[in-house]
């Protein structure tokens, strides 16, 4: 009888890029760059395994394993499978994708910094700080009417056929700003619901200006707001101070408090920008979600150059990485119970590895969102708003630069970070902040070389409280689904 083996070509086999890791006594594989998880057991494992070993012929796969007493028909359709999956590479396997910048692109948000005033001084803010890259010589202090309309009309025409738009208020303070943001959340609810669209609105806030009136207001219109504040009043007041130096924690967490208690139609997190000199993550974490009653805070390190103080060396940025791990697998027994946990750093990244997401580019800056500056210049994203850097037209006087927004995607995207081309988190990462390597390296698309160790080792361990949740408790997963 003549067998499949004989039939088919012998091919040579070996593994895929992958990362493995192990979870809830399980093997699993991320495959690098598609983004895809598999769960490796039985003959499936047995076959991976071979082929670490050494490269192999198919036929020396089915011969070693068909003497262990394995199933000729189960070995062969075990190895067609994980060759169309991807998990081994083959002289039949499909050639990865050739990696290149989208052609054509809807914008779907742009963000709006309506003032580049603030009545804060904080050390570390990027707008402030020793490391700005805005130049705001001759621009207005205070975005009017028109250019907000304007930036609002600029994101219904670039945005194609997106049914879903949504504008973010930024600044500066946004409140010092909230005539133009009332109003601008008026028109843009008009503008969106005359074409059958849809629009959401977020801002974010040092929470200093909230008074009842604007929580009603954001309330009424179910605008998500993000408010920046950085722990109890001892190391909030570290970095967080008016400019005459007092702190801003006793004036913002009784407004913090009445927001939460008012505002219940959109959601509501804390921002933590972590320093050299604030960096306890369950100590700000437990104050913010028990004592201030924040459902969802998230983290970011200070972006800074090596020589500020506040800039976060390795040391400490291994030692914050041991913080987020407890708040992790808190966050993953919580998970387990079928319980909501509010750390929002790994609720986010485990969204995107459940997804199977795989990055051309780091974030949406550029491709689907766009900064507009007071002036209505239009940038990059928030960060480089009235930068040198990361021009990308004017609402009013051509809109959109698309010259300038194509050639920033054909020399952004991950396949021309060619550091980040051997690093197995490279399709959640994809190199990292725009903003972050400018400031770092002076150059937008220099890879974040410098975190490096650190999304590898905080991607792994997601992966891990990823696996755990998917073997002991998979329908806590469906909440990622949308």
């Amino acid at each position: 009888m003549t067998t499949v083996a004989e039939v088919m070509p012998s091919l040579a086999y070996r593994p895929a890029e992958a990362h493995a890791f192990r979870a809830a006594e399980a093997d699993f594989l991320y495959l690098v760059p598609s983004g895809a998880i598999f769960r490796m057991e039985g003959l499936g494992k047995e076959v991976v395994d071979l082929v670490r070993q050494r490269e192999l012929m198919r036929h020396e796969i089915v011969g070693y394993l068909s003497n262990r007493g394995h199933d000729l028909a189960e070995i062969e359709a075990t190895i067609d499978e994980l060759d169309q999956a991807e998990v081994l590479i083959s002289g039949r396997s499909k050639p990865p994708a050739p990696v290149v910048p989208l052609q054509s692109f809807p914008l779907q948000r742009v963000v709006l910094n309506v003032t580049n005033q603030c009545n804060l001084a904080c050390t570390y803010c990027y707008e402030y700080s020793s490391d700005r890259i805005a130049q705001q010589d001759g621009k207005p202090k205070y975005m009017s009417a028109d250019i907000a309309e304007s930036a609002v009309e600029t994101l219904i025409k670039e945005s194609a056929g997106r049914e879903g738009l949504h504008v973010t208020f930024f600044g500066g303070e946004t409140l010092l700003n909230f005539p133009v943001m009332r109003s601008t959340v008026q028109y843009a609810t008009r503008r969106v619901a005359e074409l059958g669209k849809r629009i959401e609105f977020s801002l974010t806030t040092n929470a200093t200006l909230l008074t009842e009136e604007i929580v009603d207001f954001l309330s009424e219109h179910r605008i998500g707001v993000t408010v920046s504040v950085d722990g109890d009043q001892e190391l909030n007041d570290k970095m967080r101070v008016f400019h005459d130096g007092r702190g801003s924690y006793s004036v913002i967490a009784p407004k913090i408090k009445n927001l939460l208690k008012r505002h219940r139609t959109n959601s509501i997190g804390a921002r933590v920008t972590l320093t050299s000199q604030v960096s306890d993550v369950r100590r700000i974490y437990r104050h913010l979600t028990t004592e201030l009653g924040f459902d969802s805070v998230g983290f970011s390190p200070a972006t800074a150059s090596p020589d500020r103080l506040y800039h976060i060396g390795t040391q400490k940025m291994d030692n914050i990485l041991d913080s987020f791990a407890e708040l992790a697998w808190e966050y993953r027994d919580y998970a387990l119970e079928g319980r909501q946990h509010g750390f929002t750093n790994v609720s986010d990244t485990l969204k995107e590895l459940n997804s199977g997401v795989s990055k051309a580019y780091p974030c949406g800056a550029g491709v689907g969102l766009l900064g507009v500056g007071t002036a209505g210049d239009v940038s990059l994203c928030h960060r480089f708003v009235d930068a040198p850097v990361g021009k990308m037209g004017h609402v009013k006087n051509g809109g959109v630069d698309h010259e300038a927004r194509g050639e920033f995607l054909a020399t952004h995207h991950i396949g021309a970070r060619y550091d980040c081309h051997s690093c197995w988190a490279r399709p959640v990462c994809s190199g990292g902040c725009f903003h972050e390597a400018y400031i770092h390296y002076g150059e937008t698309s220099a890879a974040n070389l410098h975190y490096c160790d650190w999304i590898r080792g905080w991607n792994d361990l997601c992966l891990q409280i990823l696996g755990e949740i998917s073997v002991r408790n998979p329908s806590f997963l469906e909440r990622f689904d949308n």
